[in-house]
């Protein structure tokens, strides 16, 4: 595929399966031996993992809205920057739902083999979302 194929592959699947709750992409764009090399804890590995995060945050954000920022390809891999946005109106890593909105970001690499996402690294700015929720506050600085 190529580096253009390979962002709109990324597109597709942080879209569908995340903005969209689409869990069906999964199987269609991930290699059966996926690997998350950021794996949220107590979830599973591999693409039942990705559906178990996916599940956990569209029930904690029904109303989830994710733009790509930045997304480019080098090769066979793909690096992203996007902005997420929800209302939390359902139960969230194990937390009740706070009805407060939040915006927060994530940094996303994919590895692409024969046409699928075959690994990703990420991470997510979960300090700024459970600020944003009440569920902690910042340190102060000194």
């Amino acid at each position: 595929m190529s580096e253009k194929e390979n962002v709109e592959l990324f597109r597709r699947v942080t879209l569908g399966v995340f903005a969209d709750g689409d869990l069906s992409v999964i199987d269609e764009c991930l290699t059966d031996d996926f690997v998350e090399h950021e794996p949220a804890p107590g979830v599973r590995p591999g693409r039942e993992g990705v559906k178990d995060i996916a599940t956990m945050i569209r029930t904690g954000f029904p109303d989830l809205r994710i733009t790509i920022d930045d997304a480019f390809g080098v090769g066979d891999q793909v690096s992203a920057r996007s902005t997420w946005k929800g209302t939390n109106t359902g139960s969230f890593m194990g937390m009740p739902a706070t009805g407060r909105p939040a915006t927060w970001e994530a940094i996303d690499i994919i590895h692409v083999r024969n046409g699928r996402i075959n690994e990703h690294w990420g991470q997510m700015d979960i300090m700024g979302l459970f600020t944003q929720l009440g569920l902690m506050q910042m340190p102060m600085a000194a």
